[in-house]
């Protein structure tokens, strides 16, 4: 995995040299709520914006936004009331983050807010520096010990614009429609993901390195599948994970035969959702993390944010330690056959290759 941190350096030092990948539970929840506290307390930070789904009933997330205003920061918290199940804890952290001086907002009432997104705004020397936290999960740090999602930190100034022109948005100061690195719906993220997908096609044609893979927990747009259809029919090689519900038929002669579907059920909740393209191979493979599931919901009632990821090192760990690591495994996988049903790979006990203890025995060594 890419440098650890620790908690002896300063994470704006360490971001600001390179970017940091989160994999959770593999790397503690605490990580987050860390970076948070820390940027509660510094005294160069002057303002930090978040995006709340699911926060817990006793989040020290919270509790560190409120110090923030308590120590005199620009605080804003956009509180998702329509979080399934979550409605009455984001009703009370609502209230208690508005007594204390934050800038609750409740999103916009024709959408649900499910992007995770965290802005902290410091000044350096004569400048505003941006840091930003994305990620695939929410700011929960009890679903965090037993979900698998990744978070990105990194001071990328264009993402840093993107992520101040998404809180303007939020908050109602701007009608952003323009963003240099995120894919926002549900602006353009069906339109972007559909023209990644007929890139790789034209690059199949075109005699080019041409795969796609595709993790997320599920995939339900029509518009989507038929163009996953149209790259497969063309010989793109194309493998899902899909931990839940998958309309999309892998195998159908003549429509669907270079797609493979699998869905990963172990010990942890499979949530983190990636996508990779191989654009031709070698350095212009680009992989994205994000919040949105393959679901018309996602693309057309939700805002959620995609982030490219632009580290080297992050993509090939993505590729070659991640995704691969998934397509390997053979005692949590199942495998989508054309006719609907599942089979599972292996029905020995104890035996073959599980992913997630993989991933459990790397961070021990981390």
């Amino acid at each position: 995995m890419p440098t650890p941190l620790h908690k002896k350096e300063n994470i704006f030092e360490v971001i600001k040299k390179q970017d940091v990948l989160l994999h959770h539970p593999y790397t503690t929840f605490s990580t987050v709520a860390d970076f948070i506290a820390e940027a509660a307390e510094d005294t160069n930070v002057q303002a930090i914006k978040i995006c709340l789904y699911r926060t817990g009933k006793d989040s020290p997330i919270v509790n560190s936004l409120m110090r923030a205003s308590r120590l005199g920061k620009q605080v804003t918290a956009l509180v998702e009331l329509k979080a399934r199940f979550d409605e009455e804890n984001n009703i009370e952290w609502a209230r208690r983050l508005e007594n204390e001086g934050v800038h609750v907002v409740y999103g916009i009432s024709t959408l649900k807010t499910h992007s995770k997104v965290l802005l902290v705004v410091r000044r350096e020397k004569d400048k505003l520096v941006r840091y930003v936290h994305l990620a695939t999960g929410n700011y929960n740090p009890i679903t965090a010990k037993i979900y698998t999602d990744l978070g990105l930190l990194t001071a990328d100034e264009e993402i840093g614009e993107d992520a101040s022109s998404l809180f303007n948005f939020l908050t109602g100061y701007s009608q952003q429609d323009k963003y240099k690195r995120l894919i926002v719906a549900p602006l353009n993220l069906r339109e972007r993901l559909i023209a990644l997908i007929r890139r790789e096609k034209k690059n199949k044609l075109a005699g080019k390195e041409a795969r796609i893979i595709i993790k997320a927990n599920s995939i339900t747009d029509v518009e989507l599948i038929n163009e996953l259809y149209s790259a497969s029919q063309s010989g793109v090689q194309i493998d899902m994970i899909v931990r839940g519900i998958c309309a999309l038929r892998p195998g159908v002669k003549g429509m669907s035969e270079n797609i493979r579907v699998r869905s990963i059920i172990g010990r942890f909740l499979e949530h983190s959702r990636i996508l990779y393209f191989a654009n031709g191979g070698g350095d212009a493979e680009e992989i994205y993390i994000g919040s949105a599931d393959l679901m018309h919901r996602s693309f057309d009632s939700r805002v959620e944010v995609v982030t490219p990821i632009l580290d080297p090192e992050i993509k090939n760990y993505l590729k070659d330690q991640m995704l691969a690591v998934y397509l390997k495994d053979e005692t949590n996988a199942r495998i989508l056959n054309a006719d609907g049903s599942y089979k599972k790979l292996a029905d020995r006990k104890g035996g073959g290759f599980d992913s997630q203890m993989s991933f459990v025995g790397q961070a021990a060594l981390d």
